[in-house]
Protein backbone atom coordinates (compact mmCIF):
# COMPACT_ATOMS: atom_id res chain seq x y z
CA UNK A 1 0.00 0.00 0.00
CA UNK A 2 1.61 3.47 -1.15
CA UNK A 3 0.55 5.95 1.56
CA UNK A 4 -0.01 9.16 0.52
CA UNK A 5 -0.02 12.40 3.14
CA UNK A 6 -1.97 15.35 1.43
CA UNK A 7 -1.71 18.33 3.11
CA UNK A 8 -4.99 20.77 2.23
CA UNK A 9 -5.31 24.77 3.34
CA UNK A 10 -8.26 26.40 2.89
CA UNK A 11 -8.43 27.27 -0.67
CA UNK A 12 -10.87 24.71 -3.07
CA UNK A 13 -8.61 25.31 -6.42
CA UNK A 14 -5.31 24.05 -5.05
CA UNK A 15 -6.70 21.16 -3.22
CA UNK A 16 -8.46 19.91 -5.95
CA UNK A 17 -5.01 20.24 -8.30
CA UNK A 18 -3.68 18.28 -5.67
CA UNK A 19 -6.33 15.30 -5.65
CA UNK A 20 -6.55 15.50 -9.33
CA UNK A 21 -2.57 14.68 -9.49
CA UNK A 22 -2.72 11.89 -6.96
CA UNK A 23 -5.80 10.43 -8.66
CA UNK A 24 -3.29 10.25 -11.90
CA UNK A 25 -0.62 8.44 -10.00
CA UNK A 26 0.31 5.43 -11.58
CA UNK A 27 -1.06 2.23 -10.11
CA UNK A 28 -4.24 1.15 -9.25
CA UNK A 29 -6.48 3.05 -7.16
CA UNK A 30 -6.76 0.52 -4.60
CA UNK A 31 -2.95 0.07 -3.77
CA UNK A 32 -3.26 4.27 -2.33
CA UNK A 33 -4.28 5.18 0.59
CA UNK A 34 -4.66 9.10 0.72
CA UNK A 35 -4.87 10.56 4.23
CA UNK A 36 -6.33 14.68 3.63
CA UNK A 37 -4.84 16.54 6.74
CA UNK A 38 -5.72 20.29 7.43
CA UNK A 39 -3.78 22.35 9.98
CA UNK A 40 -5.32 25.07 11.68
CA UNK A 41 -2.39 27.74 12.41
CA UNK A 42 -2.00 28.26 16.29
CA UNK A 43 -2.43 31.90 16.69
CA UNK A 44 -3.21 34.37 19.81
CA UNK A 45 -4.39 38.10 19.27
CA UNK A 46 -5.30 40.40 22.12
CA UNK A 47 -9.12 41.55 22.25
CA UNK A 48 -10.15 44.15 24.30
CA UNK A 49 -7.49 43.34 26.80
CA UNK A 50 -8.10 39.57 27.05
CA UNK A 51 -5.86 37.74 24.57
CA UNK A 52 -7.59 35.40 22.07
CA UNK A 53 -6.06 31.80 21.14
CA UNK A 54 -5.91 29.50 18.21
CA UNK A 55 -6.89 26.82 20.67
CA UNK A 56 -10.28 28.69 21.97
CA UNK A 57 -11.98 28.24 18.26
CA UNK A 58 -10.33 25.23 17.12
CA UNK A 59 -12.85 22.77 16.23
CA UNK A 60 -11.00 18.95 15.17
CA UNK A 61 -14.67 18.01 13.40
CA UNK A 62 -15.17 21.00 11.01
CA UNK A 63 -13.53 20.97 7.90
CA UNK A 64 -12.85 23.98 5.45
CA UNK A 65 -14.67 22.92 1.63
CA UNK A 66 -11.57 22.44 0.10
CA UNK A 67 -11.29 18.82 2.28
CA UNK A 68 -14.17 18.23 1.33
CA UNK A 69 -13.59 18.83 -2.78
CA UNK A 70 -10.62 16.42 -2.42
CA UNK A 71 -11.77 13.94 -0.58
CA UNK A 72 -15.04 13.93 -3.32
CA UNK A 73 -12.09 13.52 -6.24
CA UNK A 74 -10.55 10.95 -4.88
CA UNK A 75 -13.42 9.02 -3.40
CA UNK A 76 -14.30 9.15 -7.42
CA UNK A 77 -11.15 7.88 -8.28
CA UNK A 78 -11.77 5.02 -6.20
CA UNK A 79 -8.46 5.49 -3.73
CA UNK A 80 -9.22 5.32 -0.03
CA UNK A 81 -9.12 8.17 1.85
CA UNK A 82 -9.42 9.79 5.22
CA UNK A 83 -9.44 13.26 6.67
CA UNK A 84 -7.66 14.74 9.90
CA UNK A 85 -7.51 17.55 11.51
CA UNK A 86 -5.02 19.44 13.74
CA UNK A 87 -3.89 22.54 15.26
CA UNK A 88 -0.31 23.99 15.36
CA UNK A 89 2.49 25.08 13.19
CA UNK A 90 1.41 23.85 9.41
CA UNK A 91 5.02 22.97 8.63
CA UNK A 92 5.79 20.76 11.41
CA UNK A 93 2.41 19.23 12.23
CA UNK A 94 2.87 17.78 8.07
CA UNK A 95 5.85 16.36 8.89
CA UNK A 96 4.60 15.01 12.52
CA UNK A 97 1.87 13.49 10.88
CA UNK A 98 3.35 12.13 7.84
CA UNK A 99 6.03 10.34 10.08
CA UNK A 100 3.43 9.01 12.35
CA UNK A 101 1.04 7.51 9.45
CA UNK A 102 4.57 6.49 8.11
CA UNK A 103 3.72 7.74 4.76
CA UNK A 104 5.61 7.06 1.42
CA UNK A 105 5.30 11.12 0.32
CA UNK A 106 3.57 14.11 0.41
CA UNK A 107 1.39 16.09 -1.51
CA UNK A 108 0.96 19.49 -1.42
CA UNK A 109 -1.31 22.06 -3.57
CA UNK A 110 0.08 25.46 -4.23
CA UNK A 111 -2.34 28.14 -5.64
CA UNK A 112 -1.08 30.37 -8.98
CA UNK A 113 1.36 32.97 -8.35
CA UNK A 114 2.62 35.96 -10.09
CA UNK A 115 5.92 35.37 -12.26
CA UNK A 116 7.94 36.89 -9.09
CA UNK A 117 6.18 34.64 -6.55
CA UNK A 118 6.85 31.85 -8.77
CA UNK A 119 10.63 31.78 -7.75
CA UNK A 120 9.62 31.08 -4.07
CA UNK A 121 7.30 28.59 -2.92
CA UNK A 122 4.50 29.76 0.02
CA UNK A 123 6.77 29.54 3.68
CA UNK A 124 5.13 26.37 4.70
CA UNK A 125 5.49 24.48 1.46
CA UNK A 126 9.35 25.34 1.82
CA UNK A 127 9.27 24.39 4.74
CA UNK A 128 7.76 20.88 4.29
CA UNK A 129 10.36 20.54 1.08
CA UNK A 130 13.25 21.49 2.90
CA UNK A 131 12.91 19.46 6.20
CA UNK A 132 11.24 16.38 4.76
CA UNK A 133 13.17 12.86 4.18
CA UNK A 134 10.17 12.02 1.78
CA UNK A 135 9.31 12.64 -1.96
CA UNK A 136 7.16 16.02 -1.87
CA UNK A 137 5.36 16.65 -4.99
CA UNK A 138 3.82 20.12 -5.20
CA UNK A 139 0.50 20.81 -7.60
CA UNK A 140 -0.22 23.79 -9.21
CA UNK A 141 -2.64 24.78 -12.07
CA UNK A 142 0.35 26.18 -14.32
Amino acid sequence: MYTILMAVGGEREPAGYAAEAVANYPGEPTEKQVTLLNVQREFETPDEGEPVSSEDIYDASTFPASVDAAMEVLEEAGIPVTKRREHGDPASTVLDVAEEIDADAIVLGSRNRSPAGKALFGSVTQSVILDSDLPVTVVSRD
